[in-house]
């Protein structure tokens, strides 16, 4: 990302990088096993044969309990016939039209798709019994302003087991911080056009990451059922918090529309030309392989408030688009948590041995997912930044197609009309390196990709050719060695080298004379 901050430098303003939108989800985890549900029910004295009786009892209560609030506040309930209109966009415009600094905006309400209990009747003893099923049911969405985090909602299930889904946004949350310290910025939905003190601001959106977010939700979820601890008298318990989406964007803020707009244009059509799906997957924790059964997709759209290009693969995605006329967004959402690796010891055994493990969905990982976020932001917009460059061509060709000598040692010039000095200069271009870099491994088995039918000496011949070949391009100053690893990456050299060499083989004649 430094080097695409460095090419625009004198046109930015400011970079800013932290959560956008959060979607928490909290589930009732002592309910969800096996034998759960009928456990809780007989610490509380219920029988199976008033199941029925005592959820429907239990749900009205807590619906009465939100009306209740709603009218005791002088705020509105609304029932929508549909589920699928805009709830936010209602809320908003209730906050418009009643406006209030802090507390209940609404509620809304909605009938839609849950996981509820039924009592299964059967002959056989072993078939009865409850069983959670596909249902529907009223949900509440209150719309509130947090004094933590502004404009937020919470979405809860009105039957058992009362799942609940709390959904909040990072920049929403910083400009209520950045109030409290008294620090000017200009705002435009949810991004920022301009701030007063950049450095306070990231620091502040650092500091996100070291909240207690159980604490924090468990205290909102209690505010969306007050009822909780009263129902649950008999077994207390409290939700297991996941983060179900999360969004985590890197906005850099230009000095004016008319500056982005001149630069978007060759952005666009980089992330549309030369992102294949290996990048993509590499941006966002995976990579392709033979077993792989996803689709990867890329889309273009140009929307009123911007362009918005867009890559996704397996509930993940990675975009970039234009905010407010002045923002360059790029934001990557991650909601498959499995495509990704955390250090950790085993969830059951807290102290035990460190290893590489799947990243949970819990809020235990957050802090993970937001350094992964942060490089895929990061791998994207490095990739980016050999775009617009005015350098003619010619000037990276030849300072690579002349003899150099290093230490005392001289190295052959480049061959770049050789296919054998062309296949790892393409190699080593590929986006899907610009995270971690690349081993010698990584070339050869994009090289020669039938290395696994090659006998051990041949393997070991290639090998020896490879590190050869890196050797040199390590002395032309195209790539460098990531200390105490086995791996490289392209030098700001590399990158434009790389960049042109596509560039000029994509072209044809008419489009080099256009420009030459």
């Amino acid at each position: 990302m430094e080097k695409f901050i460095a090419r625009y430098r004198s046109l930015v303003t400011g970079v800013l990088s932290g959560f956008d939108r959060l979607v928490f989800r909290g589930s009732l985890l002592p309910l969800f096993r096996d034998g759960g549900m009928f456990f809780f029910l007989e610490r509380a004295g219920v029988r199976l044969l008033d199941f029925k009786d005592f959820v429907t009892r239990t749900s009205e209560r807590v619906k009465q309990a939100a009306y209740e609030e709603a009218e005791r506040m002088g705020r509105p309930v609304r029932y929508l016939e549909s589920s699928e209109w805009d709830k936010e966009k209602i809320a908003e415009r209730v906050l418009a039209e009643q406006p209030i600094d802090r507390g209940l905006i609404c509620v809304l309400t909605a009938v839609e798709p849950c996981m509820s209990f039924e009592y299964h009747r059967s002959a056989d003893r072993k078939e009865r019994g409850l069983r959670l099923r596909p249902k529907k049911c009223l949900h509440l969405y209150r719309y509130f302003v947090h004094p933590l985090f502004g404009f937020m909602s919470v979405r809860l299930q009105t039957w058992f087991p009362f799942n609940i889904q709390v959904c909040l946004n990072g920049r929403e949350w910083l400009a209520r911080q950045l109030e409290r310290r008294r620090s000017e910025f200009k705002r435009a939905d949810n991004c920022f056009t301009w701030l007063g003190n950049v450095e306070l601001a990231q620091r502040l959106m650092d500091e996100q990451l070291q909240t207690d977010w159980p604490a924090v939700l468990d205290a909102v979820a209690r505010r969306a059922n007050p009822l909780h601890a009263e129902i649950f008298a008999a077994q207390p318990m409290d939700y297991y918090w996941s983060g179900y989406q999360t969004e985590w964007a890197t906005d850099i803020l230009f000095k004016d529309p008319q500056t982005l707009a001149g630069i978007c244009p060759a952005l666009w059509r980089h992330a549309l030309d030369h992102f294949k799906s290996p990048d993509v997957m590499r941006f966002l924790g995976g990579k392709v392989h033979g077993n792989f059964t996803g689709e990867i997709v890329t889309s273009f759209k140009n929307r009123p408030e911007g362009v918005r290009v867009k890559h996704w693969v397996r509930g993940n995605s990675i975009k970039m688009y234009d905010k407010a006329g002045s923002v360059l967004r790029v934001e990557t959402t991650i909601a498959r948590t499995t495509d990704f690796k955390v250090f950790r010891p085993a969830h059951d055994q807290p102290n035990g041995k460190l290893e590489w493990r799947p990243l949970r969905k819990g809020v235990a990982d957050l802090h993970r997912r937001a350094q992964l976020s942060q490089r895929s932001n990061e791998a994207y917009l490095e990739t980016l930044s050999a775009v617009d460059d005015k350098t003619p061509c010619a000037k990276f060709f030849d300072a690579v197609c002349r003899p150099v000598v290093e230490d005392g040692r001289r190295f052959r010039a480049l061959r770049l009309h050789d296919p054998a000095d062309l296949a790892p200069l393409d190699a080593i271009s590929r986006g899907e390196f610009a995270p971690a870099g690349f081993r010698n491994r990584d070339l050869r088995s994009l090289i020669h990709r039938s290395l696994a039918n090659h006998t051990l000496r041949d393997r070991r011949r290639l090998s020896a050719k490879m590190s050869r070949q890196l050797r040199l391009l390590r002395a032309h100053g195209v790539i460098k060695k990531i200390p105490k690893t086995h791996r490289y990456r392209l030098t700001s050299r590399g990158l434009l080298l790389t960049a042109a060499l596509q560039a000029t083989r994509r072209a044809n004649i008419k489009d080099l004379l256009k420009v030459a």
